[in-house]
Order: structure tokens, then sequence, then C-alpha cells
């Protein structure tokens, strides 16, 4: 076939066909706009996505709680202007304070945010904010304007039936995970949250004491916090309180829900679970797994569900442990190096700490220069564990020693206290008389000061408490 030269206006022609025939009803607002991707291939995104999550973050293991959020958002989902999505609620077991959806209907809260609901009123207003952001297609819009930059009106591309760029969004898993939304995105969200939660029966009042509180909390999790994923569209809660003012249904025929959501979350762990493996001082212990390593305490660290990672200051080295499917540290170091690039430079077949091991050096030829690096794979209790450490040449010249003894820190964790350690987890308390905050965590200590405590709670250290009233505490941990 050989290449035709079309007139420009008649490439401008074609393309401005192409844009009418992408843009869709929005049925949010009834209008059209642009969009390059169809609801299955939206689906197709949001599932990829929600089994990365399950894959790389994992989900709480309380089916009860599981089945109690799930309910929850379908009896608002299903009422939607979506209600033949696939729709999926569900719990990640992240300490961080968020909540997320994905494109198709897949949405998740983390159990760090759970903690600081205080009613099933509160939980429905996050639920419903999130199922605004699937039913206006916020992120179908986001990834086709995406896909149009990156395409330039590539006529062909567009009407191209497998888009390698939509390939590359839907295949990249977390990639979908956090898509930024705009402040008028939130807006809409925030909208549509609303009247979802008043048409299944719930007070959207509220929303505004719950959305206060969101801008109040720092980190503590795996994943960025509500704050970085979820813009203030200004004076959130403000606004919030000013649609609950303009409802015209009798508020005290909405339901709250907070005894049934407290009892729900009784036991729930709070903050970053110790047993999962915890940072203390130089080391990693991993009281299930029973081992412990030595990572460089001034680099950048990470527990992640699937590895443990650090970086140093420069950003130039890296350091790895995970575990990999194999049957002995030998076959593990095999597959490692049967990846194309990856040269072996010299190996070692010794112990580290009593524990059968393979060792070798490697270099990798990339765009950006040649990456060193030293790779241990160990055989501890049914498990291959990969410990890897690379950086530039110059870097790993420099770190070699540091690297080294990390991977050759490696051992079996024997300390009873680091094997005993538990997480520190909500319990709730039935008040026998009024008290102040202060007062109820003098009487019934928690592991967390009492400004966290009140915060949990949605009062202030100095509000008075109820005589009867369910109130949060938190106990044990390390």
């Amino acid at each position: 076939m050989t290449g035709v030269a079309f007139p420009k206006a008649t490439v401008a022609l074609v393309a401005c066909a192409v844009l009418v025939w992408a843009c869709a009803v929005n049925p949010v607002t009834g209008k059209r706009e642009l969009s390059l991707i169809s609801e299955s291939q939206e689906i197709r995104m949001g599932q990829e996505g929600a089994q990365s999550v399950v894959n790389t973050i994992g989900l709480y293991p309380d089916s009860a709680l599981q089945a109690y959020v799930n309910r929850l958002g379908q009896s608002m989902a299903l009422a939607s202007e979506r209600p033949q999505l696939p729709w999926s609620f569900a719990v990640v077991n992240d300490a961080t304070v968020n909540a997320f959806a994905l494109p198709g209907g897949s949405i998740f809260v983390t159990r760090g945010i759970l903690a600081y609901f205080n009613s099933e009123a509160e939980l429905m207003s996050v639920l419903g904010h999130e199922i605004g952001h699937v039913t206006a297609k916020h992120s179908v819009s986001q990834i086709s304007k995406a896909q149009l930059a990156q395409l330039g009106l590539g006529v062909g591309m567009v009407l191209t039936p497998s888009l390698d760029v939509l390939h590359q969004v839907a295949g990249s898993g977390l990639q979908v995970l956090f898509l930024k939304f705009s402040r008028d995105d939130e807006a809409q969200s925030d909208e549509l949250g609303f009247r979802y939660m008043v048409e299944a029966g719930y007070d959207p009042r509220e929303a505004t004491d719950m959305f206060e509180m969101l801008g109040r909390l720092g980190g503590g999790g795996r994943l960025p916090e509500w704050q970085s994923t979820h813009p203030d569209p200004e004076n959130r809660a403000a606004r919030s309180a000013e649609r609950a003012a303009t409802m015209t249904v009798d508020p005290s025929t909405l339901r709250v829900g907070r005894n049934d959501y407290l009892r729900h979350i009784d036991g729930v762990v709070f903050g970053a679970n110790p047993r999962e493996g915890y940072f203390d001082g130089g080391w990693f212990l991993h009281p299930d797994l029973r081992f412990r390593m030595s990572f460089p305490s001034d680099w950048k660290r990470q527990n992640l569900a699937q590895a443990v990672i650090a970086v140093n200051a420069t950003e130039d080295a890296v350091l790895q442990l995970r575990i990999v499917p194999a049957a002995s540290p030998r076959a593990a170091a095999d597959t490692f190096f049967a990846q194309a690039g990856i040269r072996q430079e010299s190996a070692s077949s010794g112990p580290v700490n009593g524990l059968a091991a393979d060792t070798r050096y490697f270099t990798v030829s990339t765009q950006r220069g040649i990456i060193n690096g030293l790779v241990t794979h160990v055989a501890y209790d049914g498990n291959i564990y990969q410990l890897l450490g690379y950086g530039t040449m110059a870097a790993f010249s420099s770190q070699r020693m540091v690297l080294s003894a990390a991977i050759g820190s490696f051992q079996r964790e024997t300390d009873p206290a680091v094997l005993a350690v538990e997480p520190a987890r909500i319990d709730l308390v039935r008040l026998p008389r009024r008290m102040t905050m202060a007062e109820f965590h003098r009487r019934y200590p928690s592991s967390i000061p009492v400004e966290q405590v009140a915060l949990i709670n949605g009062v202030d250290v100095g509000d008075t408490l109820a005589s009867g009233l369910l109130v949060k505490r938190v106990t044990g941990g390390p």
C-alpha cells in the first residue's frame, strides 16, 4: 500500500468526525463528552486494577466486615445512574486513611479510614462520593484526554480497535488507582454522594464532620492519603453543611447507624500491623515469617505487601527483599538470570547465616547506562527469599559494602518479644456514666495519645460523653 497525502482541511474534517464519533452521553449530566473508552474497556481496566489491589495490597481478612461494606455500597450503586456495572466494594488491609474508585465500579476503602468513622452514614457518604466518580465517568474522561494527547489526533490510531495506549493503561494495574481528580470532579462527586446517601435513607449531616476529620489526619500506611488523592474543592465541609440544610427530607426519618457501625469495626487492626513486618531502628523484623534483616536506617524504606524496598538519598541505589516462587536458591537464581539483558559476573553458593543460599553479581545494560547489582536467594522455612541490591555503576561501587552487609544480615528471628508482638486494635467501651474524653482516657487507657482517641471518636478532648455511649479506644500494639 502506498502512502497518500491528504489536504490539511480534509485531515481536520476527519479529526472532527473522529471526535464526534468518540463522544458519549454522560449518564449523570446527560451531556455529550469525549470518551475514547467503551464501557466494556472501562470495566476491564477496573477489574485488572482491582486484581492488582488484591495482589499488591491485600484485602482485610474479615469476611463479615467485607460483606457489610459491600452490602452498604451495593444499596447505593444499584440505585445510581449506572446500575448495570459490576459494582464491588471491599476493605483493603492498609493503615492509610483513604478510599478510591476504579473505572467500571470497583471501590475500595482502607481499614485505616474505617477506624475514624463513627456511623454507617459517615461510611455511606464516602462510598457515595466514590460511586459518584464512577457514575460521572471521571476516570474515563481523564484517560480519554490522556490518550488523545498521546495520539495527537492520529486518526488512524483512534479508529484502530486495539489501541496500544489503551493496552498500556489497562495493563498497568495500579497506575489507574490514583488518577488525580480535579476540584470540579471532587465537587461533583460530593454533590452526587449527598444525593445518593439521602436516596438510600441516610442522614447527610454526618458527612460534614467526616470531611472535617479527613482534613486533620496524617499518614501511616502504604497508600497515598485522602488529601493527596481527593483535592479539596474549597470549603468542602461548609458546602456539605449547606447542602444538608436545604434538603426537603425530614432528618429524623433518616438513618445514622452509629451502634451498628461501631460493632462491625470492633477489633479491627489499628495502624500498621507489626505481624506483617516492621522497622525497628536499622532492622526489619517479620514476626509471622520469623526472620530479620538489616536495612540502611538513613535510606527511604517502605514495607509493601509483596516486597520491602529501600532507596538511598540520591535515589541511584536500591535494596529489595521479596519471596519468589522456586524450588531452591539455585533454581531461583537461574530464573533471575534467564531475563533478557542480565549478565552474570561472578557466583557463590555459600550459606547466609546457616541458611542455604546462592549469591551472584550481575550487570545490566540500559538506555541510561550500566546497572551493577548483587542478588542472593536464600531458602528458609519453606520460602525462597530474593535479596536484591543494585545501582548505577558509580552508586554500586560506593554502596557495594552497604548492600552486601544488608543482604548478609538475613537471619532467623528468635527473639520471643518480636515473635509474640501483636497489632493494636479498636476496642469498644460502653460508658457507665457521663464523663469527658480526658476522663475516659484515664479510666480506659489507650495505646495512642488522648488527642488521637478523641479524633477517632469524632470529639474534642474536653467534650463530655453521654452515659451508655459506645466509645472507641485502641489497645495492644508493639
